[in-house]
Formats: structure tokens, sequence, C-alpha cells
């Protein structure tokens, strides 16, 4: 099993390039099962989640023609797919469950696995078979699966999300393009990557119309064949711009719209960093000292996202005084903590938030990544901590982050990987 060695301190500079994004190619993927012809996806990122997502499609009977950098994909999808979702390809991810409404919408039937993914709460699926079953979905969950079918296409309602759900969004956007009539979706989630996917669907032919949190689509019989983009990682650029802030660095981060990152960029700048951008870069320099910043919380879109928790909070360990970290979006998402304390953090948890003592200085340690997020935020203080740090069970980095050990190499950051 692949692990870290991290020598620090180390002084960050130079240019980072950011992937596509993992987050808006695993929908845009789950939604090529409902077409006829072939597609092209581009500016995939070269992640684990990514193969786990072509291999189920290729277990669904679709043919994947990957190009040389493994970067861009064409699917092209038998007559006769299968709907058979099985737990072996489901289990290390949670995206797998938005292969669900596509195949229920286009072959009427499905049998998917409940899946797994990051240990970080409960995550429950039942936002999105409520929103499928009133779209004309019934359903059984047996051994562990969702036993899915229709009678027929499904049909275009008016649905109200009780709760902001990015996933149920997803599936129920994909779902309705080919229902029959139409479908309004109120109290969606409106993250980039969700309209990231509506692009994609309306360049196939799709009709997709957003006002605010309420998501109108009208049913078509059938997608054309589209070539689309996918868009760059934001959470990828986001934890680029808290470790230049964090390591006193001075980074150009290409290749993505700042616009998406605006609320993260101005909390950065209260904790000093000196940021500039340009149409598709962000200019950041890290301050000598770090302010602290009483309670962040993590919220949906356009709030701080919850994937970006666990990088803020190593921020916060290196600040001039306390703060707070308040997570709302899922229960189990502070197990980094344990894993920061063995550098020397002074991190108490009540409930669903992190109190922080900071002024901390890191000392290098033997660490465990426990989910992706908090893999990166290890990764992250063993960068500022004086000595060397081994950071155990990097699979989970891998899964969301495309050979950061190369683009940190890059930067100045002594990094290796090893067995």
């Amino acid at each position: 099993m692949d692990k870290f060695l991290i020598d620090g301190p180390c002084s960050i500079k130079g240019k980072v390039l950011i992937s596509g994004s993992k987050n808006a190619s695993l929908p845009i993927l789950a939604a090529t099962l409902l077409f006829d012809q072939p597609v092209i996806i581009k500016n995939l990122p070269r992640v684990k989640d990514i193969n786990t997502m072509l291999n189920l499609l290729k277990s669904l009977g679709s043919k994947i023609i990957l190009s040389k950098d493994k970067k861009t994909a064409k699917v092209i999808n038998k007559k006769n797919m299968k709907t058979f979702a099985s737990y072996s390809l489901v289990k290390t991810m949670r995206g797998s469950i938005l292969v669900l409404g596509p195949l229920v919408a286009k072959y009427f039937k499905s049998k998917t696995s409940l899946p797994g993914g990051c240990l970080i709460g409960a995550r429950p699926v039942n936002y999105h078979l409520a929103a499928l079953k009133k779209l004309g979905m019934n359903y059984v969950i047996k051994d562990g699966y969702i036993i899915a079918k229709s009678k027929g296409r499904l049909k275009g309602r008016k649905i109200k999300f009780p709760k902001i759900s990015v996933g149920a969004t997803e599936n129920s956007i994909i779902a309705s393009c080919l229902a029959k009539g139409t479908t309004i979706l109120k109290n969606c989630a409106i993250e980039p990557e969700i309209k990231d996917l509506t692009n994609f669907l309306n360049s196939a032919g799709a009709n997709i119309i957003w006002s605010g949190r309420t998501c109108k689509i009208k049913g078509v019989n059938s997608l054309n064949h589209t070539e689309y983009s996918v868009m760059s990682d934001r959470i990828e650029a986001g934890t680029f711009c808290v470790a230049a802030t964090l390591a006193k660095g001075n980074l150009e981060i290409k290749n993505l719209n700042p616009q998406i990152i605006k609320t993260e960029l101005n909390l950065l700048k209260k904790a000093g960093a000196k940021i500039k951008t340009d149409n598709n870069k962000i200019f950041i320099k890290g301050p000598d000292k770090i302010k602290s910043i009483k309670n962040i919380k993590t919220k949906e879109f356009p709030g701080i996202p919850t994937d970006l928790q666990a990088q803020l909070m190593v921020l916060m360990c290196k600040a001039a005084g306390k703060s707070s970290i308040t997570e709302s979006i899922f229960e189990n998402r502070f197990m980094h903590v344990a894993e920061l304390r063995r550098l020397g953090a002074k991190i108490n948890i009540k409930n669903n938030k992190a109190f922080i003592d900071g002024n901390t200085k890191f000392i290098g340690a033997e660490l465990m990544s426990s989910d992706l997020r908090a893999s990166v935020a290890l990764v992250l203080a063993a960068i500022i901590s004086n000595g060397k740090s081994h950071i155990n069970r990097i699979y989970h980095l891998d899964r969301g982050y495309e050979r950061i050990e190369n683009k940190l190499k890059k930067i100045g950051v002594r990094i290796k990987r090893y067995k």
C-alpha cells in the first residue's frame, strides 16, 4: 500500500495547473447511459474514482475508448445494456448511485448496490429514492441492492427536496431528461458541478432551465452526440490556495474560473492572504502571520464547501489566536482531528463544532488517512511540520487528487511516494 514521506517544513513557490473536476465528471459519466449515440468527455482527471466509474460503465455494457493521456473518454453504449450495478464496483465510491436514475429512465429497470465511499457520515440515499419514486420508479431494497423498475417512461412531476442534496439533485435531473412532460425540481443543490452537468446535457439536446434553486426539465425522446469538456476542480484549487496561505507561499493557480471559489478566496483574504485574480488564474501570497477566524461554517454552495473543511482546520491551527469550525453538512467529518493532534494540534470537538487553539508548532509524525479530504489535510500539515512525516493509506487521496505529489514537487515540497 502506497505511503507518502514528507520532509518539512517546505516553502511553496511556482505554478499549479488545476485538473478536471472529479465531482463534475462522475455525474456526467453516469449521464452518458442515457445516450444511443457516442459521447466524448474531455478534461477528465486521472483519479481512482473516475476509473471506478468507467469500470462501472464497462460492466453495464458501455465501450470506453480512452485517449493516450486518459483525459478524454469516448463512450459508446450497446443496444442491449445491462442494468446490474454490482457491489464489487459500487462499494468503493458514493457517486456510483448516480447510475440508478439513468438506468431506470432509459431501460425502465435497474439493480444497483447501495453505495460505499468515505466514512464521513450516513449520507443516506433516501432523497434520491423518494424523488425517483415520484417520477414513477418503484423499488424494493433487498440484500443490499436497490431493485427498481418503472412502467415505461418516467413522468415529469413537481418535486421539492426536503433537504438540499447534491447527489439527489443530480440523479433526478439525469432521470428527468428522458421523462414524459416537464419536471420541476425545487430546493435543488446549485453547486458549479451540477451546473456543469446540466450544461453537458443541454449540449446534447436536453431542455433544462435554472432559476435560483429551481430546475425545470422538459423531457426529450433522446439525446444527441456531443463533445464536452468538464470544468476544473474547485476543491483542488481551494486546497492549493490554502497551501499557499499556510506556508507563506507564492502561487499562480491556472485553469480555473476564480468566481466559483469566491467565498473561499474571501475567507483566505480574512486570514491574511494577498490574492489577485485574472480570467482563468489566481495569484496568491501567504502572510507572515495567519489571522484566526472566529466561526467558519461549512454550507451548501455558495457557502464554504465541506470538502475544504479539513484543509481550513490546518490553516486555523497555524493562525494567531482561537478559532472554530462548524461542520453542518456531514456528521462524521472530523476524523482527521486525532491525526492532527499527533502533530501537535490543539483541537477540541463538541458535537459538530471544532474549537482550535492557534499558534501550533507542528512536529512531523507517522499519520493515517481516514478519508479523501482528511488525507490532503494531513499532507498540508506535514508540509509545514518540523521533521519527517509518513502518511499511510494514501489510496484515499488518489481517489480525488491527480498524482498530487507531482504537483507538490514542482512547487518546492519535499515529498516521496513509497510502498
